[in-house]
């Protein structure tokens, strides 16, 4: 059984006095903190991340990047700016594999949702495509609208891995219609990305070997006029370093 509350008993309000000495009944502090727990169970964010945290975040381990000091500096200063001076933008994470850009995504969405009370979602960039796709089933009870809907609805999107699909027409078109919408309504979305924030390599003198031994920019995966969105959408906020999961968090057993 849960644990009934000390200072309402159970009731979830309470009386207070006024400095006006009227005495006037007010939600319980008991009652705020299990909305938050239901806030952060609705965004959606999986069992793996769950206790991702700003203060979580490790920045101070031996081999630790500079960029990472920083971008937690950033991370915190979002927050606290959210959302009057942040404006409806957001924050576009790039950096290489295991640098902690996922945890510092969760750990802004969890911050805005406790501390600001924001409405959150997250969602891996391929789920949120393969998601799209099953609703062409007719065979699945749900339409394309009904999927997207709490994605362009949700007050901050966390959108982790953008680009990691692999690029096509339809790829392409499902991802402009996502932050073209958000953008247009004003809506906050926090990013994350394995590429490179550069344009796709040109055509005429970038074709040949060039282009096969070149690594792929955020444009090669999401088109140009979309990497170009989200510099208008998002402060830029540039991770680099060595992958974390390989050098402290590596697995082993016992």
């Amino acid at each position: 059984m849960a644990e009934v509350c000390k200072i309402c008993e159970g009731a979830g309000m309470r009386v207070v006095e006024r400095a006006d000495g009227a005495r006037v009944a007010q939600r319980c502090v008991c009652q705020e903190s299990r909305r938050g727990e239901r806030m952060i169970a609705a965004a959606r964010i999986p069992q793996r991340y769950i206790d991702c945290t700003l203060e979580s975040y490790d920045t101070r381990f031996p081999t630790a990047d500079r960029s990472l000091g920083s971008a937690l500096v950033q991370a915190k200063n979002f927050v606290k700016a959210y959302p009057m001076e942040t404006d409806g933008k957001g924050l576009l994470l790039t950096g290489s594999i295991g640098v902690g850009k996922t945890h510092l995504a969760v750990g802004i969405l969890q911050s805005l949702i406790a501390e600001r009370g924001a409405n959150g979602l997250f969602y891996d960039y391929r789920d949120l495509l393969k998601h799209v796709q099953n609703s062409y089933d007719r065979k699945v009870d749900q339409s394309e609208r009904e999927v997207l809907a709490p994605v362009f609805e949700a007050e901050v999107l966390v959108l982790d891995e953008l680009g990691a699909a692999k690029p096509t027409d339809w790829v392409w078109d499902t991802v402009a219609h996502i932050l073209n919408t958000r953008y247009n309504d004003r809506r906050t979305t926090i990013l994350t990305t394995n590429y490179a924030n550069l344009p796709p390599l040109g055509t005429g003198e970038g074709r040949g070997t060039k282009a096969v031994m070149r690594e792929e920019t955020l444009g090669d995966r999401i088109t140009e006029r979309m990497r170009s969105r989200l510099q208008e959408m998002c402060v830029v906020v540039e991770m680099q370093g060595e992958d974390f999961r390989q050098k402290v968090k590596r697995a082993r057993f016992g």
